[in-house]
């Protein structure tokens, strides 16, 4: 007994472990119509759409230009990071199309309502700021902070 389990699709891991039919390593795949954010180049911090894919390494990402500033061309997949936002669509959807889909679906404003578009938001605002808007901001926290651990000692 080797602890392989056996099922109608063949041999899966060890039967201590639960059935891996039910268990998936990865949530996003590069697909057509997957959202991703450019970590690197000319377009970094911009989102894209994967329009189509190459080859194992690179794929054909599409902003539209008139949404996020992205041209159509080909991109390594490495300077890639996917979000959890995705429509259906074919591969080498056209931009005509690639919009009326991104409007239905509303993936870039999801993404920049969730935690990870906040965040990007918030070091792009810090990014901007003078030496004295930094202090202003670190006063305002250490008031706040005053202001909290009072409340907490009452």
């Amino acid at each position: 007994s080797s602890g392989f389990v056996e099922s109608q699709q063949g041999t899966f891991g060890f039967a201590n472990r639960g059935t891996l039919e039910t268990m998936s390593m990865f949530k996003r795949f590069v697909e057509p119509g997957r959202l991703a954010l450019i970590t690197y180049g000319p377009c970094t911090g911009k989102l894209c759409t994967i329009t189509d894919i190459v080859d194992q390494k690179r794929v054909v990402v599409d902003g539209p230009e008139e949404l996020t500033g992205v041209r159509r061309h080909m991109m390594p997949i490495k300077r890639l990071s996917l979000t959890d936002f995705r429509f259906a669509a074919k591969r080498g959807i056209r931009e005509k199309v690639l919009k009326k889909k991104l409007a239905e679906s509303e993936n870039i404003d999801k993404f920049w309502a969730s935690s990870w578009g906040k965040k990007l938001k918030t070091q792009e605002a810090r990014k901007g700021m003078t030496d004295f808007e930094r202090f202003k901001v670190k006063c305002a926290k250490q008031k706040r902070a005053k202001e909290v651990k009072k409340a907490l000692k009452k």
